[in-house]
């Protein structure tokens, strides 16, 4: 937790906690800009995560996810999705608590896309005294536009530009009212419930409605330096 931690700081990431997160039996629902994400809250509350399997093959960062036991799925093996709850179903009993990204992407901070909520079987039915905290983070309008792994950009492309940027930034993890999953009927509603208190959020952290999203943005590219062209060019 306390590497992670410091991971995130070292990243440039000056982590703020708003609320109050819940420290066991607790299902974590998050909106997702950048593998920052995963740093800062495992940082913030030591959390386990569910996340998408291309992120266990990049180097560093892979490494980092599994220092807390990452939960990696496939989102587009349809078959394999019963195995993979069963995964996150063990996770959630081995650990206090577990982090979902359920728009199953990467997004520039002011965009909120549709939960996909397979993941969220795994509360139904809920395991015994399990709530749900939504989350929202927050990296601001113009670092979650800097930041945010979108388009086509690499994985490794995505780590060096955040590591190379200059400076620090605030980044805002707004721990949400909690709720108990058993009040709502299936994972759908759950997902709902949850995407809500996160727009509501968000909106009010950037005071102006939510743009669409529609996966085309351009990504910043890692600037190479001009005097070292070959060994350090634009990975593609």
């Amino acid at each position: 937790m306390l590497f992670l931690r410091y991971s995130a700081w070292i990243a440039g990431a000056r982590v703020k906690k708003i609320g109050t997160p819940l420290r066991r039996d607790v299902f974590f629902i998050a909106n997702h800009v950048s593998w920052l994400d995963i740093l800062a809250l495992a940082g913030a509350s030591g959390t386990a995560f569910v996340a998408k399997a291309e992120l266990a093959e990049v180097p560093v960062i892979g490494w980092l996810c599994s220092l807390n036991r990452t939960v990696h799925v496939k989102r587009e093996n349809r078959l394999g999705v019963a195995e993979q709850i069963n995964s996150l179903r063990e996770a959630l009993e081995d650990n206090w608590s577990v982090t979902v990204f359920p728009e199953g992407t990467t997004t520039d901070g002011q965009s909120l896309l549709p939960f996909k909520t397979s993941m969220l079987s795994v509360l139904e039915p809920p395991p015994k005294d399990v709530l749900v905290q939504p989350v929202l983070i927050d990296y601001g309008p113009e670092v979650g536009a800097d930041l945010g792994w979108v388009g086509d950009e690499t994985g490794i492309n995505n780590a060096k530009r955040v590591l190379s940027r200059k400076g620090s930034f605030e980044l805002r993890l707004h721990f949400l009212e909690p709720f108990s999953p058993e009040e709502f009927r299936g994972r759908k509603a759950i997902g709902a419930r949850a995407r809500a208190a996160i727009e509501a959020a968000l909106l009010t952290s950037l005071g102006k409605p939510l743009r669409e999203f529609k996966h085309d943005v351009v990504p910043i590219r890692y600037a190479a330096p001009k005097d070292q062209p070959e060994k350090y060019s634009e990975l593609e």
